[in-house]
C-alpha cells in the first residue's frame, strides 16, 4: 500500500460550514430544472417487504430506470449541456461513460472514454453504441484515467473527472431534492425527513457529496452514511485518517464504486457530510443483490447494492430505524445476472 499525505486543516472529526461549500442548494435546483426529464423523478418508496427481512423501515429510491440504468445521467446531462466544447475526454468504470456518451451524442459532442482493460463488458458495449470512442488502457479504472490525463495533454482536449467536477455532485444532489421535496406527496416528504439514516454508495464521491449536502441542509438529523466494498476502501481510509491513501490493487465485484487512488477535492467536499463510513464484504453485496431482485424487483449491480449489505451485516445498529438507500445503477452483463442473481 502507498500512502500520500495531503495537507488539510480539518480532521475527520472537524465539522465543516456547509454554507462555505463548494456545492449550493441553489446550483442544485438549476440543475434540476435543466436536467433532461429522462433521470429526473425516478422511483422511491417504502419496501415493506424488504423492510420485513432485513429488519429496518427501508426506503428504496431507485436510479436504474433511465436509458443508462444509472444515476449518473443527472450529472452528465447538466454538465454537457453547460459546455460549449466540441470533443471531450473522460474515464469511466462504465456507467459515468454512458451517460456523458449519451449527453454528448444529444448536444452533438465528440466523446473519447478511456476504461480498464477489465471492465464491464456490457457497459464498454454501451458506451459505443452510444457514440463514444472508447479506449481500453489499464488494469483498472484509476490506471485508466491516468491514461485519459495523459491523452487530455497531448490533445488539449478537457477532460471530465467525474466528482471534480462540479455539475457531477451538483446533478447526483438533485437525487436529494427529490428525496426531501420535490413532488412527493406530503406524508412521504414527511416520512423523509424524518429518516435516522440514508446509505449511500461511496465511489469516487459524487453521488454521497451531492446528495449529502442536500441533506445536511435540508433534514439534518438523517446520518450519512457512506459505504464501500470492504475490497476498496480507498475513501473511507482516506477520509478517516485526512490523508490520501492510494492502493496498489483492488479486489471487490463493485466496479462502479472501485476507487483505488482517491480524488483529494472530493474527500475534502466529505468534511462535514459524512457522519459514518462501512465498509462490506463480498457476500453481503451479492445477498444484497439477490435480496433486491427477489423483494423489490430490482436489478441492481453490486454497487448499487452495498446499502443493503450495510444493514445486513449491522442488523443491531440499524434495528428498528428508518433508513433509505439510493440504488445507483443496473448494468449487468447477461453473465453476471446468471451467476449473481
Amino acid at each position: 500500500m502507498l500512502w500520500i499525505g495531503v495537507q488539510s486543516e480539518m480532521s475527520v472529526n472537524q465539522i465543516q460550514d456547509i454554507s462555505n461549500s463548494r456545492v449550493s442548494l441553489d446550483r442544485i435546483r438549476i440543475a434540476r430544472e435543466i436536467i433532461d426529464p429522462v433521470f429526473r423523478n425516478t422511483p422511491q418508496y417504502r419496501c415493506e417487504p424488504l423492510s420485513s427481512i432485513v429488519g429496518v423501515d427501508l426506503t428504496l429510491k431507485v436510479e436504474t430506470c433511465n436509458p443508462i440504468r444509472s444515476f449518473k445521467g443527472r450529472g452528465a446531462d447538466f454538465l454537457v449541456g453547460s459546455s460549449k466544447e466540441k470533443h471531450l475526454i473522460c474515464a469511466s468504470a462504465g456507467n459515468f461513460g454512458q451517460a456523458m456518451a449519451y449527453a454528448c451524442r444529444k448536444k452533438h459532442v465528440l466523446l473519447t472514454v478511456f476504461a480498464s482493460t477489465n471492465a464491464n463488458s456490457y457497459k464498454i458495449e454501451r458506451m459505443r453504441s452510444l457514440g463514444a470512442e472508447v479506449i481500453l488502457a489499464g488494469e483498472d479504472f484509476d490506471a485508466a484515467k491516468v491514461e485519459a490525463r495523459k491523452e487530455a495533454v497531448r490533445t488539449g482536449l478537457p477532460m471530465i473527472e467525474d466528482a471534480l467536477a462540479i455539475e457531477t455532485l451538483e446533478g447526483a444532489g438533485t437525487i436529494g431534492l427529490e428525496m426531501l421535496e420535490d413532488g412527493v406527496p406530503e406524508s412521504v416528504r414527511q416520512h423523509m425527513v424524518t429518516l435516522d439514516a440514508l446509505l449511500i454508495p461511496l465511489g469516487n464521491g459524487a453521488l454521497f457529496n451531492g446528495v449529502a449536502r442536500v441533506f445536511k441542509e435540508l433534514s439534518p438529523q438523517t446520518k450519512m452514511i457512506a459505504v464501500q466494498a470492504a475490497g476498496a476502501p480507498s475513501m473511507l481510509d482516506s477520509w478517516r485518517e485526512n490523508r490520501v491513501i492510494v492502493y496498489e490493487k483492488i479486489d471487490t465485484i463493485a466496479d462502479g464504486i472501485g476507487v483505488r487512488i482517491p480524488i483529494p477535492q472530493a474527500l475534502q467536499d466529505m468534511r462535514g457530510l459524512a457522519d459514518e463510513g462501512i465498509t462490506v464484504r463480498e457476500e453481503s453485496i451479492l445477498v444484497g443483490m439477490k435480496l433486491l431482485h427477489v423483494h423489490a424487483g430490482l436489478v441492481s449491480e453490486p454497487s448499487a447494492a452495498v446499502g443493503i449489505a450495510a444493514i445486513l451485516e449491522n442488523k443491531s445498529r440499524f434495528a428498528g430505524m428508518k433508513v433509505a438507500t439510493i440504488i445507483c445503477g443496473g448494468n449487468l452483463t447477461e453473465a453476471q445476472i446468471k451467476a449473481w442473481l
